[in-house]
């Protein structure tokens, strides 16, 4: 970060970070004008008290309910309207490479500063943290947040039985069935419920009924995105393993890696005891 010195303070206006994709970000320091393109972000942008900095989100940015409905929303994850960016002017915008398009932040990049997030990992999760706190001058904010979930998990760690891990199907997607696979942040927090991940194929396969039939799973875990799984879903995958425990969970405590985490160890602990 580079900065200017006014006698014996130092104003600061202009940033150069690095992103989680070893880019280098220059801009204007702090941001005023942000544009978000991922949910788990922009839940964690608000947290940390940037309610006014905070310009434009997606349709999919549904944390909190407040800023949702009265927030310029920039159209989708993968399909974002960049003239409604442009039209913003963000000195701005943070993105995660997983969730957003390379064509539409490609094309973003030429035109403002552009962070992107690459999460895999509850370490990457914290970093990110850490890094957007830095990023937009709420580095102690951050840092205390990271800290907390940092300890959350730890304690879910300290009484994980690694011998005991139950198999389980996490599915995202019905008609076709997609499931979390290896290198996914999903997979990563399954350990923390105590399970392992029946999948050993990356990312998002989508499995057909005799390939389902196959896997053994001791649980079944239907999330609550991106598809909807609701209580009629209940007996189809019940009908496939008569012997699995099925169980609607809620996919922002999976997948959202932003100030979620927050709230995650404690539904991890009680679904925990729930399923064994």
């Amino acid at each position: 970060m580079f900065g200017i010195f006014c006698g014996d303070k130092i104003t600061f206006l202009w940033m150069l970070f690095t992103d989680q994709l070893k880019n280098l970000v220059s801009g204007n320091f702090p941001p005023k004008r942000i544009v978000s393109l991922v949910p788990s972000q922009t839940e964690l942008l608000f947290d940390l008290g940037l309610s006014t900095e905070i310009v434009g989100i997606t349709k999919f940015c549904i944390h909190p309910k407040d800023q949702f409905k009265k927030t310029a929303k920039i159209g989708g994850t993968k399909n974002v309207n960049i003239q409604k960016i442009r039209e913003l002017k963000p000195d701005l915008i943070i993105g995660n490479k997983e969730e957003n398009s390379k064509e539409d932040v490609e094309l973003l990049m030429q035109e403002f500063p552009v962070w992107m997030s690459d999460i895999y990992t509850l370490d990457d999760a914290l970093e990110m943290i850490v890094g957007v706190g830095a990023l937009v001058d709420r580095e102690k904010r951050a840092k205390l947040m990271s800290d907390k979930i940092k300890l959350n998990f730890n304690e879910l760690l300290n009484n994980l039985d690694e011998d005991a891990l139950k198999s389980v199907a996490y599915f995202i997607w019905h008609k076709p069935d997609m499931l979390a696979g290896k290198s996914t942040f999903i997979d990563e927090m399954l350990r923390y419920c105590g399970c392992g991940n029946i999948i050993d194929l990356n990312r998002y396969p989508d499995l057909d009924l005799s390939e389902l039939k196959k896997l053994a799973p001791e649980i079944v875990f239907l999330s609550s995105e991106p598809y909807p799984f609701a209580e009629k879903h209940l007996a189809y995958y019940s009908n496939i393993w008569p012997h699995a425990k099925v169980e609607l969970v809620d996919g922002e405590m999976f997948s959202w890696y932003g100030s979620r985490l927050l709230k995650s160890a404690e539904y991890f602990k009680q679904l925990k005891s729930k399923i064994f």
